[in-house]
């Protein structure tokens, strides 16, 4: 029996390669990957380029898929043929798609709903404004322009909805843009988290209804509707009841992020891909079920923690730069008409300008500067990949057309792109951390209390920071108010947060600082009346992280600030972790509005170290050259010198005499004059003076004393230009210890005992000397914010904490 059978050429699923003539191009699997090694590679360049001068990651994604959209690069045949053919559309479709569902997933894990209650009532104000006032405006601008203009019948159709999502908000947009800026943690960058949550909160509720109705307003009845509602509603509780119970489950079988089960992650991802198959059947976005599912997972470790690590950089970096070269390939640029371009970018500017209204006016109210409400209202006023994909599933349900949609998402760029540089440029949050006072310990004055404040990043810095603490001597004469601030980084998490300890109330999303705030609390339960202990949990991002420590320090009107050395026994850090500690520290020692030390502690690496808790007599070694750090470090020894487990012992080095009696030398002298006349009758303090002629002498004797002592005080800045440190500077590891703290404290060192570096803040003619040193005095009032945030606008009056 004859039989024709039709042969078609297929290829082979895998490409032998160009050696054997074979075009590795013609291949899904190879096509795929030259697509996402593109739009990857373009998306780092283009943000690394955009990043310095302002511009979020949002930008650079939107620009890279204009690029190799249609509109530019994708026009040529050749490059859309080879890269980008028709046939390979159904497989990048999927992945793209599949990476966004997977972000707006880990969107929702870093979200905390939360701190919608933790909102104060002016930031319910400005958020609630920043929705209805451009939501309400925009109609009534809709309104005229359809009386008053001719319109095509397309976008005479759109203008409504057009004039709605031009008043959408959405928090992580903010979110993500202030993490761009480096802002999260400034006092502008809290109260715009607080506003986001509102007017987010408003937006989402708002689409959600509206999509809702657009997909049953054909329908000759309600039931449709209403069942629709009706699942939607179980969707939510089955996921609040059902599966957040299960990775509650899940978590307190876990030890930490590091020993979670593979399992656990299995049954997650079954749980995403449930959720995003229900919401396709109720008719939904499909990202709808995974962005439930993902706020209905606690935040934070161990389970937030371990997907965000698991997933983050490969989604954002990856997947989702593709998902934008998609969007672009549905804009058309060649059908645009110039009126519509210009109805639209009116609509546009119009909504832009009614937000920044919107939420200018309630800052103004609250007496805070103009350019900082500017800036806020700019903040808040910014649109981004919500917003995009809001306005894809407006355009897929034929609520605006291809034409709209391309001209609003170009408006979203370019209004996005223009105010991101504007605020990196007007706001400066160092500014607002100056106070109008020396905050020394030299400078305390009659004020008996002591306020410190002490930076622990992990719990094995615990026990040398309680040890420096009780060095200090806390009595009921002489009392200590203690700040402890534990720094988390913000990497699982949306929104950073400074947040108290209460005593008696457990905070499940701190509870990675229990073991650090027990332990501070043990001590201040054994020193009742002499000791006041605050302790706190700041989580942010690292680049920031200093701007909580410092704007505490400055409502708290601290004296002195600890933070520990990064270098050693940084125990748990990783190899990425400890160069960001360090520069922390570094931020810390700038921008400081008060005394700081850096504590080099040794004291952890041996169960045998000495403390005052274990020996008969602690001894402190001040190595004093003179300058305005040393006679801080003195001034802190002086007050240590009265605890009877401890004993002082002041080596100043004396070098050759000049002739010149500057007014240095003559503030030294006093000092030295005014301690030992304090501690004359103190038989643990002892005073000594080592007359030297160079750096060699200086060195021989360092190298005599620096492991007679427990702990060694010494002062970080000194005469550069002095022939007793002639060199020194040049053999520096760690600017930041200055050139007696690095001898005694970078790791080659012989020494080892802990040391304790110390900065004086002070002030010239107004000016603060700690760098940057320029910046002149700002007062504060208070203003309604998070009950976690700092409640300080700069303006022109007193300061009130």
């Amino acid at each position: 029996m004859d039989q024709k059978i039709c042969m078609v050429h297929k290829p082979s699923p895998k490409c032998r390669g160009w050696f054997f003539g074979e075009n590795p191009l013609t291949y899904p699997t190879s096509i795929l990957l030259c697509q996402l090694s593109l739009c990857m590679l373009l998306t780092g360049f283009l943000h690394s380029l955009l990043n310095p001068i302002g511009e979020s990651a949002f930008i650079s994604q939107v620009l890279t898929g204009v690029i190799l959209g249609p509109a530019f690069v994708g026009s040529s045949d050749g490059f859309k043929y080879s890269v980008f053919p028709v046939t390979s559309f159904y497989v990048c479709d999927t992945f793209a798609y599949f990476g966004l569902m997977l972000y707006m997933f880990l969107v929702g894990v870093k979200t905390d709903l939360t701190l919608i209650w933790k909102c104060g009532k002016r930031s319910v104000l400005i958020g609630a404004l920043t929705f209805f006032m451009p939501f309400i405006l925009n109609f009534v601008m809709s309104e005229v322009l359809l009386h008053t203009v001719a319109l095509d019948a397309s976008l005479h159709k759109s203008m409504h909805w057009i004039a709605a999502l031009l008043a959408l908000n959405s928090f992580h947009v903010i979110v993500c843009l202030l993490a761009d800026l480096n802002l999260m943690n400034s006092v502008l960058g809290k109260v715009a988290v607080s506003a986001s949550m509102i007017s987010g909160t408003c937006s989402w509720i708002f689409v959600s209804i509206a999509f809702t109705a657009k997909q049953t307003l054909g329908e000759k009845t309600a039931l449709a509707m209403g069942l629709l509602f009706v699942t939607i509603s179980s969707t939510i509780i089955f996921v609040v009841l059902v599966m957040r119970p299960i990775v509650l489950w899940m978590a307190r079988h876990t030890v930490d992020e590091e020993s979670i089960s593979s399992g656990y992650i299995s049954v997650i991802f079954i749980m995403i891909m449930v959720c995003a198959l229900t919401g396709e059947i109720l008719g939904q976005h499909f990202l709808f079920g995974p962005m439930i599912l993902g706020i209905a997972i606690p935040d934070g470790p161990p389970i937030g923690s371990a997907l965000i690590k698991k997933l983050d950089c490969f989604v954002s970096t990856i997947l989702l730069p593709l998902y934008f070269v998609i969007s672009a390939t549905r804009t058309d640029f060649q059908s645009i008409e110039l009126r519509n371009v210009l109805v639209i970018g009116m609509m546009a500017v119009f909504a832009f300008l009614v937000k920044l209204t919107a939420v200018m006016l309630p800052a103004l109210l609250c007496k805070m500067p103009v350019t900082d409400s500017l800036c806020l209202g700019l903040i808040l006023s910014t649109q981004g990949i919500t917003e995009v994909i809001i306005i894809q599933r407006a355009n897929s349900l034929g609520c605006i057309d291809r034409q709209s949609y391309t001209i609003l998402l170009l408006s979203i760029v370019l209004l996005t792109g223009t105010t991101s540089p504007i605020v990196k440029y007007l706001y400066k949050p160092f500014k607002s951390y100056m106070p109008y006072k020396k905050r020394t310990i030299q400078n305390l004055g009659p004020d008996p209390e002591l306020r410190m404040l002490a930076c622990i990043y992990y719990q094995d810095h615990t026990p040398s920071v309680i040890n420096l603490l009780e060095a200090s001597y806390p009595t009921i004469d002489d009392p200590i108010c203690f700040y402890v601030v534990h720094l988390i980084d913000l990497a699982e998490r949306a929104a950073a947060r400074l947040e108290p300890h209460y005593l008696g109330k457990r905070n499940p999303n701190l509870c990675e600082s229990e073991r650090v705030v027990n332990a501070f609390r043990l001590y201040g339960q054994q020193n009742q009346g002499n000791v006041t202990l605050f302790p706190y949990t700041s989580i942010s991002p690292f680049a920031t992280m200093h701007e909580d420590v410092c704007q505490l320090a400055l409502d708290k009107r601290v004296s002195m600030v600890i933070v520990p050395f990064h270098k050693l026994f940084s125990i748990g850090a990783s190899e990425n972790e400890v160069p960001a500690i360090r520069s922390v520290n570094q931020n810390i020692i700038r921008r400081a509005p008060c005394s700081v030390g850096i504590l080099v502690d040794r004291d952890t690496s041996s169960s045998q170290a000495p403390s005052l808790f274990n020996t008969d007599l602690y001894t402190i070694g001040v190595i004093f050259l003179g300058g305005q750090d040393d006679r801080e470090a003195l001034a802190y020894a002086s007050r240590m010198a009265k605890h009877p487990h401890v004993s002082i012992t002041v080596v100043r080095f004396v070098g050759p005499d000049d002739g010149k009696l500057s007014k240095e030398k003559e503030k030294d002298s006093d000092i030295i004059k005014e301690v030992k006349y304090y501690c004359s009758k103190n038989e643990r303090f002892i005073y000594e003076e080592e007359h030297i002629k160079n750096t060699v002498d200086l060195i021989g004797v360092m190298r005599k004393i620096e492991n007679l002592f427990n702990l060694i005080l010494v002062g970080r800045h000194h005469d550069s230009s002095s022939p007793l440190l002639m060199g020194l500077t040049e053999w520096n590891d760690f600017q930041e210890l200055g050139s007696i703290g690095d001898m005694l404290g970078s790791t080659n060192s012989t020494c080892t005992v802990s040391v304790l570096v110390v900065q004086q803040h002070s002030f010239v003619d107004g000016a603060s000397l700690n760098s940057p040193r320029t910046t002149v005095e700002q007062s504060y009032t208070s203003v309604d914010m998070p009950h976690d945030a700092h409640k300080v606008w700069p303006v022109e009056g007193k300061q009130t904490v």
